[in-house]
């Protein structure tokens, strides 16, 4: 038998007789990815639904009233159920959870006629500096596919999907399908020629707080736009308008990070998809030309009073982050060698150090594992929308976190990742990657199938 040696191909240590390469280390609690908030137990299915485990029990009250008006259906206006009316006049769901199905992540559904709730579609006619995107005069910057009374919905979406085939380098082959969103059934005629449409499924929920208590001089160091360092990624900051500071500030929510914080997450979620105002948002969502819309009896001004805001933006900054799985077993390990040798760390970064965030003591001064920079990338043609937001074009997007994605098809039944679901598991999602990533992809691409496999094990026990 020949001695075992190691040969270099694309970059990457692999080994000519299947051998992986050499393990990295695990880090000082690398295993609890969310630090002192990580859920430990084994949850199964309700893997995403637990407070931060160093939540005290006063604490909890707060959490628990948050999620009920997470969990249950706000109805129509005027209702004896007063804390609960406004839905409407036109929406995509009629709560969080249809969308957040156990706070976890949505997909796009089997039926190209009748997409899943978890799957909306946004619109828009280029960037503005203070509303993001400037909307579509008659559909606003969101498809509303449900309506409440006499009021007309909007229209509704219909994907067509396209596959079509590649090849790793060793030659086995590989399909991916790309989704062709489009409107029908529209309520008010057509949209405007230059409306550019993205279909959007619902992320999961787990560590927002976390992610907020990220201080904002963390992203500045991270911020690369002009590559000088000569790696190939030019990451940088999503500058968005803090509707309730008056200001621009770093976005680090939604897939494009137009949100600064869970607050105003939480509300433009509120009104974009529920149709329900509150103070950051007390508009109702509908253009001039629906008239029917604009009569419609509303639940208050606003819908949702600043108290159940709170509670609802309190939930989503708790929840807690699941414990990794076999985060020290030799294949995963070797897997995390792969995975920082490709050069998929560079965007999404291990670890970050959080510092404060005002009322919610659990996310404070953690070290943390979200393998996020946070930042928005070119991520080439294929992945792009066209749908520019504040400073982020058509093919920009941030960096998704990773933490408990291993977990998505437990508690959500299936394996759909990217932003509009497109991807059918974690090596699709990677062979979809682009512009910045084109040479991570490749990287991939070039592995041998055992390496591959050693490298998923890795993304699975995130």
């Amino acid at each position: 038998m020949p001695p075992l040696h190691r040969i270099v191909t694309a970059g990457l240590a692999l080994c000519n007789l299947g051998c992986g390469p050499e393990p990295a280390a695990l880090e000082p609690g690398e295993h609890l990815p969310g630090g002192a908030t990580t859920v430990e137990l084994l949850l199964g299915s309700n893997a995403f639904t637990f407070p931060a485990a160093n939540m005290t029990s006063e604490r909890k009250a707060a959490f628990f009233s948050g999620n009920s008006f997470f969990n249950q259906a706000w109805v129509t206006a005027p209702a004896s159920t007063t804390a609960r009316d406004g839905l409407g006049p036109t929406f995509n769901a009629n709560s969080c959870s249809a969308c957040h199905f156990k706070d976890g992540r949505g997909e796009p559904g089997a039926d190209p006629e009748a997409p899943s709730v978890s799957l909306l579609l946004r619109i828009g006619l280029g960037a503005d500096p203070v509303d993001g995107v400037v909307p579509d005069p008659v559909y606003g910057d969101q498809l509303q596919p449900r309506a409440t009374g006499k009021v007309p919905a909007e229209g509704r979406m219909r994907i067509e999907w396209e596959e079509v085939g590649g090849r790793y380098a060793d030659g086995e082959p590989y399909t991916l399908v790309v989704p062709r969103p489009a409107v029908v059934d529209l309520a008010f005629g057509p949209l405007s020629p230059d409306a550019q449409l993205s279909a959007r499924v619902a992320p999961q929920m787990i560590g927002l707080g976390l992610l907020e208590a990220i201080p904002e001089s963390r992203l500045r160091e991270l911020a690369d736009p002009e590559d000088r360092d000569g790696d190939g990624i030019s990451g940088r900051v999503q500058w968005v308008w803090d509707v309730g500071a008056g200001t621009h500030r770093a976005g680090r929510f939604g897939w494009k990070a137009e949100q600064p914080s869970v607050r105003q997450q939480t509300a433009g979620a509120l009104l974009g998809d529920l149709g329900v105002t509150s103070s950051l948002f007390p508009r109702q969502n509908c253009p001039p030309a629906q008239e029917a819309c604009l009569a419609a009896i509303g639940g208050g001004e606003p819908e949702a009073e600043d108290g159940t805001l709170d509670r609802m933006t309190f939930y989503s900054q708790t929840l807690g982050v699941p414990a990794r799985r076999g985060a020290d077993d030799p294949r995963v390990l070797e897997g995390k060698t792969l995975f920082r040798e490709a050069g998929c760390d560079r965007c999404h970064v291990p670890s970050h150090q959080t510092e404060t965030l005002p009322g919610v003591d659990e996310v404070e001064h953690q070290r943390i594992w979200p393998y996020t920079d946070l930042m928005l990338h070119d991520m080439g043609p294929g992945l792009a929308d066209g749908r520019a937001i504040f400073g982020a074009s058509g093919q920009e997007w941030r960096t998704p976190p990773l933490w408990g994605l291993g977990l998505v098809p437990t508690v959500n039944g299936h394996a759909r990742l990217l932003h509009d679901g497109r991807a059918r598991g974690f090596a699709e999602a990677i062979l979809w990657h682009g512009g910045e990533a084109e040479a991570a992809r490749e990287a991939f691409r070039h592995l041998s199938r055992a390496d591959r496999a050693r490298l998923l094990a890795f993304l699975e026990s995130l």
